[in-house]
């Protein structure tokens, strides 16, 4: 049986690069952990993708631009921030480390990153709103009990959360395999604390697997989308958005944002990966809202492919997740300098002074037949 390694005391020299933070992760995490924070569904084609997408894009050089004045501040839904670099949900961060989301929020209030909180959160959201000054946004799920989620609600917006983001590609978990094999089960201190309290659905042991069930029965539509609206003055965001005709509908039901992203790899596997469909969903939006994205991010350079082809800020996932596995709160924020440290390098050697500078003209799209 794997034994966890202590988590590091301070960052070694040869963590460079996000992705080095990986084999340090992995080896201060119990396997069902590792299963549950690193894998995708299925085969995990869509988790590769998303990561090897990038790699394809290629990327423009300018010289002899006027660089001066230069910074990397970007306004988002009337809130002010000093890079688009923004921590993705991600659920029950006590598996990697003993402090959880609170780590992740004080790292990202460390280098001024907004973060969003999981609605299965392993800790408390009001308790993360007190300790940190990070922006704070929170995801939420639609739940089968309404009037829970109506209260979740509230308490979000009592506790100073700025924003809501729904997800809405996650009706059903994907089938992980990954998680299967390692026998993932939540271990004893670790839940979704928000969710204590609310009622759960009945079962239906007639047969069916999944169509007809409770459980897609009561899945959100865009009638509670509105209904979500209903509810809060906070601008709602809606993630999980992978093709244009989903993004004009989302901004004709009028809301205030839009997340490109396909759960990591998490849900449905054989997806495309979110960069190769940025373009496109941008074109559908046509800047009426925000557009961010998550999913394969790396490297700064990945950070400017994907403000080059539409978005207005980014998120990341498992590579703050894997900070936090290996070095706490200063990991999250290590990775989170690194990030910003490459996204201003390649900024620069693209001759682009602000992220408005940033255009489509810099993915090199090599000689047409």
């Amino acid at each position: 049986m794997h034994q966890p390694l202590p988590k590091l005391q301070q960052i070694p020299p040869s963590i460079a690069a996000v992705a080095d933070y990986e084999p340090f992760a992995r080896e201060r995490m119990s396997e069902q952990a590792w299963a549950y924070i690193a894998g995708g569904s299925a085969d995990e084609l869509t988790l590769r993708d998303n990561c090897a997408a990038f790699q394809r894009l290629r990327l423009r050089s300018r010289v002899l631009r006027d660089l001066r004045g230069g910074h990397t501040r970007v306004r988002l839904l009337g809130q002010e921030f000093e890079h688009p670099i923004l921590l993705a949900p991600v659920a029950y961060q006590k598996l990697a480390h003993p402090e959880g989301e609170l780590a992740s929020a004080l790292g990202a209030s460390a280098l001024g990153a907004g973060m969003v909180v999981s609605t299965q959160a392993s800790v408390d959201l009001e308790e993360i709103a007190r300790q940190v000054q990070a922006p704070l946004w929170f995801q939420l799920y639609i739940q089968p009990d309404r009037e829970f989620t109506a209260s979740l609600v509230r308490r979000v917006e009592a506790a100073g959360y700025r924003a809501l983001v729904l997800t809405v590609d996650a009706a059903v978990s994907g089938i992980r395999n990954r998680e299967q094999r390692a026998g993932f089960a939540l271990p004893e201190g670790v839940e979704a604390v928000n969710l204590r309290g609310m009622r759960q659905l009945a079962g239906q042991a007639d047969g069916r697997i999944l169509l007809g069930t409770p459980l897609l029965e009561t899945a959100p539509t865009w009638e509670d989308l509105q209904w979500l609206r209903s509810l809060t003055r906070l601008p709602v965001l809606v993630k999980g958005v992978m093709c244009a005709e989903d993004a004009r509908r989302a901004v004709a039901e009028g809301v205030d944002g839009i997340i490109v992203s396909n759960h990591g790899g998490r849900t449905l596997d054989g997806q495309p990966a979110t960069i190769e469909v940025l373009a496109e969903i941008a074109e559908a939006v046509e800047g009426r809202v925000p557009l961010l994205m998550d999913g394969g991010i790396r490297r700064g350079g990945d950070i400017l492919k994907a403000l080059a082809l539409g978005a207005s800020a980014v998120l990341v996932g498992r590579p703050y997740v894997f900070g936090l596995a290996a070095a706490g709160a200063v990991g999250v924020a290590h990775v989170l300098q690194i990030l910003r440290a490459e996204l201003e390098v390649a900024m620069a050697l693209t001759g682009c002074r602000t992220l408005a500078d940033i255009e489509a003209s810099l993915i090199y799209r090599g000689i047409a037949p």
